[in-house]
């Protein structure tokens, strides 16, 4: 009898019942907790936009600091807002030879554009828009790094940057994502006087005599080649190909049609 319970095939049918059973509690799991891992995802998400803007504070209610954000679609090429299914997802229309387009050249490195772009614009209490939040992603060293760039209400002056995917090295590259590094961004001027891109970081500190020092960020010491991605990465962003079409428009909106004499005058 003994020598009958240990048989092979015995063996072979409490393995397939142990993997039947465990296959049914994983998969039970993973359906029940989907809707919680989209909240959280959601929740995430959010929270890092709000970061980027400046506007997020620990332990505030995350969703309703968010009813004040609205989310818009635009078409990268013209930078008029367009329709799009609250589940759209642009990582995924990039990827999608019909819903996008290849770079090239490419210097952020993101290989394809979704052609639908989303952005956020946070209001304030009067209804004005405060703040313009951009997706914005570009190739470091190692990993493309995806973040938010936060704009003023000029679509000029940086608002703040922050990162929530990447694979960079830890403290070297990785150093996107401290704090101190991303207060420089603060304040900066994306776009000179005749609007051309201007904005860049360098290799080294930058001081305030430093000519063009609005448009400069300090470098990362040990990380050039993830500075560089971070600079080419937001330069393609706010550049013809990426959302300089839309911020062009958001400046016209608020000045007219003479919108840089109007944004300097008032930078002034």
């Amino acid at each position: 009898m003994a020598n009958n319970r240990e048989s092979i095939g015995n063996t072979l049918r409490v393995a397939f019942f142990l993997c039947l059973v465990c296959a049914v509690v994983v998969s039970t799991l993973a359906v029940g907790l989907r809707p919680a891992q989209h909240d959280n995802r959601m929740q995430f998400r959010q929270q890092n936009i709000l970061q980027a803007a400046g506007l997020y504070e620990p332990g505030m209610d995350i969703r309703s600091a968010f009813e004040n954000i609205e989310r818009r679609f635009v078409e990268i090429e013209t930078g008029e807002y367009v329709e799009r299914p609250e589940e759209y997802d642009q990582r995924r229309a990039a990827r999608d030879p019909e819903q996008s387009r290849r770079i090239s050249p490419d210097p952020a490195g993101i290989r394809r554009q979704a052609n639908v772009a989303e952005v956020f614009l946070a209001r304030g209490a009067d209804g004005d828009i405060d703040r313009i939040i951009l997706p914005v992603h570009g190739y470091g060293l190692w990993s493309t790094m995806y973040g938010f760039l936060a704009l003023e209400a000029d679509a000029n002056t940086v608002a703040g940057i922050g990162f929530f995917d990447h694979a960079e090295t830890p403290g070297l590259g990785g150093e996107i994502d401290n704090p101190r590094w991303q207060e420089n961004w603060v304040g900066k001027q994306l776009y000179d006087d005749a609007g051309n891109i201007a904005i860049e970081v360098i290799k080294g500190s930058v001081s305030p005599d430093m000519p063009d020092s609005e448009h400069k960020i300090d470098g990362l010491s040990g990380a050039t080649i993830t500075a560089n991605g971070v600079s080419n990465m937001v330069r393609f962003w706010v550049g013809d190909r990426g959302f300089g079409p839309y911020l062009e428009r958001m400046r016209e909106q608020q000045y007219g049609d003479d919108s840089w004499a109007a944004v300097v005058a008032v930078e002034e």
